[in-house]
This record gives C-alpha cells, structure tokens and sequence, in this order.
C-alpha cells in the first residue's frame, strides 16, 4: 500500500488458517546488526512485504550494503565496499536509525543518521541512546536535522545503568557494546523475544554475550563478527491480532508457529476475558467465544505490550460492560479511540485510562484513518464486526508491520478493497 491508500471492510465471521510472518519488531533490529559486519548474513523466515522493513533495506543500501531476496522469505545481506558513516536519508525514516547509529559508531568510530521517525506515540525521547553512546566513550550531539556520533579510539565497555526497561536502548546498548574494547554490562534491561532473538543472531556472528535474567546483559567485546544464517521469530503482535479478530467476529481461526512462550500473559487474559483456545501442534485454534471486558496494564515483557493495547481496545468494543486499559508506557496513545468513537464506540479518557463501554457490538461503519500500525489494524478489527462498510484512510500504515494483511483477511472469509 501506498501513503493515501484506503482499506475497505465489511462485517465477516472469519475462519480458516493463517501462518504467521516473522516479526518486524525482530527484523528491524536484526538489519541493523548487520552492518556490524562485512561478512554474509542470511535471514529466513524474512517479513520482506512490510514497508518498514524495505525502509531499512534502501537505508541498508544507501550505506553501501547489497542487499538481495533469496526467496520470498529470505534475504542475503552482503557487502563488496566501505560502509559509509554516514546515512543520507530524505525518505520516510524509522526509530531504527537509533540501531544504525550505534552499529556504525560500534564498527567504524564515527556514525551520522537523521533524527528518528516512526509512529507518533506520545513521548518517545533518544535521551537513553545518546547516555549510552557517551557511557562507552562516544562523542554524541545533534545539528537540527542528523544525530551524529564519534569515537576516534573505539566505543571502551562500561556499565550502562538504565533509568527504565527500554527495549531500544537495551538493544542499543547490546549492538553498540560487541565491538566496543573491555567488557559492558547493561542493568535493568528489557528481556522481550526481539531482544533475545538479535542476541541470538550475535552470538552466531560470533560475540559474547551473557543474560542474567532481567538483572543485567554482560557483552564481552571482541575485535570483529562474522557472518550467519538465521531464522527471525513469529511475529507475536500479528498472532495476537488474529486471535483478537476470531474471538470478535465469532470464528474459526487456526494460527500457524503461534509463539506460546511470548503471549503467556495476554493468553491468561484472553481466556478470562472469553477466548476459547485450543492449542494444536505447532498452532493455536480459536474457536470463538465471546469478547467478556477486560482491565489490563501494560508493562514490561512478560507483561502486556504497549503494541497490543489497541487491539484489545477493539476487543472491549465488541464486549458488554466497561473495559479498562492502562498505558503506562506511552500515556498518549489513546488517539485512535476518537476514531472508533466515529463508529459509535463510547469511551473516555481518564488520566492515563482509557475507558470503553461496549454494548455487546452497535459499531457502525465509517470513515476513520489508521493513525498509526497498530491503531490500523485495531480499525480493522471494529469493521468486521460492524454494520456496513468501514474505510480505513492511511491504510499504508497497517503494511508498515503486517505482511499481506488484506490478502491473510480475504482467505479468512473477509470482504476487503484495497484503494
């Protein structure tokens, strides 16, 4: 989809079976990693359909990496000459140069990226970034348009003491410290999936890093990575939303590699809240249910993700009685609820809380736009279980983290138009 693109949906019980991409959320920090070498690095199990992915791709190449398919779902990273310091961007840009800038500092001394983009969520700062790049030595300052970065010697390894459970800064800190000389030990890290599958990747490229529960990441540094093949993990936010979306519409949906190990506490509350779960070999089943309210918080991994709270915002509007959700994290993302207010939703906002009294369903279809990925897709949701047709504007938003989103919807039972 392209930026003014729309999405087109209409009321639908879903069922059939659908396989899970791997995770933006993985991907993106693993294409970062790579420029931490120049050797090969080979990725399956690749979401290449999502537009942020092929963002970090062009930026990838832009830097003087070749980067080609192998497959549909695989990609081979290479690299024939010097990788530039420097990312001249004019595009669209990502959070993610925040990784690029600590792999170019890491590897080459010096690093230059525009100032962050991404989803507009409230307060989202590169303050943690910028302490640990000077925690390992680094020079680091900004000049109105690129976030730039210099350590003649080396980044030197330190303990990087971190204020909050910041998933960015926790993986800023691991690619940053494998280059750097000595060792660094990150405290009060976030230990989400994303983050132990790029320490997964590390190691096979050959560094040396430790988890020591949620306490500290010791990263021993080393002189040079290599190069690797490896297989990004299922994405956990689209298996939430297909169960989200089977459970709404009253369906049937068996959800292929679904990661149990990573939704345990959104899977305890599902089922409390009315899902009927079944689990399969390597799948979960959803046989509908119904959408009872919920109240949740969001919090740290194992705790509920920020990225999720939209879509059981859906799931509260389709419930009958008050829902509660709290978002800590990101205390203004609550915008998209003005949206589902134009489908009849009737919500407050109190504080960080947001209110939802669903009567069992009454949304009506309309014209709302997809502020962000996740607020998109949650759209989507509330249009399959209203009446009449609803336009989601700025739909290109939902293909920035969901792989074939229309095409997965259709398969199910779905009418869907992409404009």
């Amino acid at each position: 989809m392209s930026e003014g693109s729309t999405l087109t949906v209409s009321r639908a019980k879903l069922e059939g079976r659908v396989s899970l991409a791997g995770a933006k959320n993985s991907a993106l920090r693993l294409l970062a990693a790579s420029l931490l070498s120049s050797e090969e690095i080979v990725l399956n199990d690749y979401p290449a359909g999502l537009l942020d992915t092929q963002v970090h791709v062009e930026m990838l190449r832009v830097l003087g990496k070749n980067v080609e398919n192998a497959s549909a779902t695989s990609v081979r990273i290479t690299e024939s000459s010097s990788v530039r310091s420097q990312l001249e961007w004019e595009g669209r840009s990502i959070r993610n140069t925040l990784l690029i800038l600590g792999a170019l500092t890491a590897r080459l001394g010096v690093g230059s990226v525009p100032l962050p983009g991404g989803c507009q969520l409230g307060e989202r700062k590169y303050d943690l970034h910028v302490m640990l790049l000077e925690r390992l030595g680094a020079r680091v300052w900004d000049d109105g348009a690129y976030l730039r970065a210099e350590a003649p010697g080396g980044l030197v390894g330190a303990d990087i003491h971190l204020p909050m459970r910041s998933t960015g800064a926790t993986e800023n800190a691991i690619i940053a410290g494998t280059l750097a000389r000595g060792t660094t030990r990150v405290w009060n890290p976030h230990i989400r999936p994303e983050i132990l599958d790029l320490i997964a990747m590390l190691r096979k490229m050959g560094a040396q890093i430790t988890v020591f529960g949620q306490e500290h990441i010791e990263i021993k540094g080393v002189d040079a990575l290599g190069g690797c093949e490896h297989s990004v993990i299922a994405d956990n936010m689209e298996a939430v939303t297909w169960l989200a979306a089977a459970v709404i519409t009253g369906g049937d949906i068996e959800i292929a590699k679904f990661p149990y190990a990573d939704l345990e506490v959104v899977l305890a509350h599902l089922r409390a809240a009315g899902a009927k779960l079944y689990q399969g070999e390597d799948s979960l089943i959803v046989r509908g249910g119904a959408c009872y309210p919920i109240e949740i918080s969001t919090g740290p991994h194992p705790g509920i993700n920020s990225d999720v709270q939209p879509i059981l915002a859906a799931w509260a509007a389709k419930a009958r009685g008050e829902s509660k959700i709290v978002d800590l994290r990101f205390p203004g993302r609550y915008a998209y609820a003005e949206e589902m207010g134009k489908m009849g939703l009737n919500f407050s906002v109190d504080g960080d809380m947001l209110r939802i009294d669903g009567k069992g369903g009454g949304l009506r279809g309309a014209e709302v736009r997809a502020l962000d990925l996740r607020a998109g897709a949650a759209l989507a949701l509330c249009g399959l279980a209203a009446e009449g047709e609803t336009v989601i504007t700025d739909a290109w938003q939902i293909s920035r983290g969901y792989v074939d989103f229309a095409d997965k919807l259709r398969s199910l039972g779905a009418t869907v138009v992409e404009g």
